[in-house]
């Protein structure tokens, strides 16, 4: 997969982002072109979020420990240049890539952090769904059986003060292969999805309700 070209308009407005859809894609390709798209920035780049799918990959962080990963399963493991530890994507959990130039924006990573997962919260809100973020271990988690499971994980690598890499949202999937790792180099931690509490959008339709939400949190934090 090749980087989508780059964008050009000055001057630049913080609040633009491009959207691309990219549907279902393999995990590499795809990480290839985020590095290479950040690589190509310049000041005149408008911030992209993309949308996509992954067949089944583990992928573990520049932190990662095989220790988190117990094996018993035939999914590759890839390690990436992304934060955090051990995590799954498949069929069925939406991916958000966001390629945003910090520096333009005015934004820390942890305020960046707290802008994704915001997002995340506030579209489960439209669903009846209470959410929350966490300051220990970063992504969103609900309430399940008296204790909290997460629904969205999130990693994120900053370079030349643009990020890569985003979240992924636990839509209708197949989670059995979160019982092989330690989920986010956390042992025994819940993972739950949207289907498992109310009737799950598809893949597609939940990336196009979320996306104008994120976009929205990005804008408000950096004005």
């Amino acid at each position: 997969m090749s980087a989508p070209a780059t964008a050009a308009h000055a001057p630049v407005d913080a609040r633009d982002v491009i959207v691309r859809r990219l549907g279902r894609s393999a995990y590499e390709p795809t990480w290839r072109a985020m590095q290479a798209f950040n690589a190509a920035r310049t000041p005149a780049t408008i911030d992209e979020l993309w949308m996509t799918e992954h067949w089944p990959v583990y992928t573990l962080g520049l932190a990662g420990r095989m220790e988190h990963v117990h094996g018993g399963s035939a999914i590759p493991v890839v390690k990436v240049d992304r934060g955090g530890q051990v995590t799954y994507h498949g069929p069925g959990q939406l991916v958000l890539y966001v390629m945003v130039d910090l520096r333009r924006r005015a934004l820390g990573v942890r305020v960046l952090v707290r802008a994704l997962e915001a997002a995340v919260v506030d579209w489960l809100a439209t669903y009846g769904i209470s959410a929350h973020g966490s300051e220990r271990a970063p992504g969103v988690y609900v309430t399940c059986d008296g204790r909290d499971a997460k629904i969205a994980a999130l990693g994120l690598r900053v370079r030349n003060g643009c990020s890569y890499h985003g979240l992924a949202v636990n839509i209708a999937m197949d989670t059995t292969p979160f019982d092989h790792i330690d989920p986010c180099g956390y042992p025994g931690l819940a993972v739950t999805q949207l289907a498992d509490l109310v009737p799950p959008p598809t893949v597609e339709d939940a990336g196009e309700a979320l996306a104008p939400v994120l976009i929205r949190h990005l804008g408000a934090v950096s004005r």
